[in-house]
């Protein structure tokens, strides 16, 4: 049985007093809630201090990428053992501003998902198309090649435990988001596409939607079969508008 997951994406915003405010007032919010696990990504900068500021409590910590090293002469980059060192778990990969503003590949992604598996961590591989792409009708397309590049260098087997989080481009920041229904139906066809290589990875993997999800839209989009949670990103940073989507995403598969 699968548990939803719901997850801050906080993107490049934070500091010391917000982190610190922000998990008290999740912690008070979210302590009660059973049936969805919850975790938040903050900046790089913020990870030691959200962890201590997160002790005893159901929410995990996350963060928001990694690189393909583990160690030496390459300035700037976080490394996977670094990241685990710290106490984070949930590791988002792949997300379209790192696609669109440091050009990963499909390639580099894959890389950095068989660290994180090596390391003990949980991808959270972010995959989906752009506007131009969604019109062309190549959404299926596009999600497939981006699950490919780990399928077939690291098998089906590589997707237990891990989270993959469908994230339509053109509805990330924009306030646009995709039906419940338009929803379903690609976390349908990428559950499909891996359940061709092994049904039993598929049906315990966890698929969240993201982009633009809200308080006011996230009960319809967790009432779908295949949607199991959301990484989300500009709500995360208000506490009562991301309590009330893991609320939702309990509420949703609790029955």
């Amino acid at each position: 049985m699968r548990h939803p997951l719901v997850m801050g994406n906080w993107k490049l915003n934070g500091s010391v007093k917000m982190t610190n405010e922000l998990i008290a007032a999740l912690r008070n919010e979210v302590s009660s809630i059973n049936g969805c696990e919850v975790a938040i990504a903050p900046p790089v900068m913020y990870l030691d201090i959200a962890k201590r500021a997160l002790g005893g409590s159901r929410i995990a910590l996350g963060a928001q990428n990694v690189d393909t090293n583990l160690s030496g002469a390459f300035t700037g980059e976080i490394s996977a053992t670094m990241l685990k060192d710290v106490g984070a778990q949930y590791i988002i990969i792949g997300h379209s501003e790192r696609r669109t503003y440091h050009s990963e590949s499909d390639a580099a992604i894959a890389e950095k998902f068989a660290l994180l598996k090596t390391a003990g961590l949980i991808p959270v591989l972010c995959i989906g198309e752009t506007e131009a792409e969604n019109e062309a009708g190549k959404t299926e397309e596009v999600c497939a090649r981006q699950i490919d590049a780990v399928l077939k260098t690291q098998g089906a087997a590589a997707f237990n435990g891990a989270v993959i989080a469908y994230e339509p481009v053109w509805a990330i920041g924009t306030g646009k988001s995709a039906t419940p229904a338009q929803a379903q139906a690609v976390h349908k066809f990428i559950r499909n596409h891996i359940a061709k290589q092994d049904a039993a990875v598929a049906e315990q993997l966890i698929i969240q939607y993201g982009g633009s999800v809200n308080d006011k839209n996230a009960a319809e989009l967790f009432a779908q079969p295949d949607i199991d949670g959301a990484l989300v990103g500009g709500a995360s940073l208000k506490a009562d508008a991301f309590s009330a989507i893991v609320k939702a995403a309990a509420a949703a598969k609790n029955g």
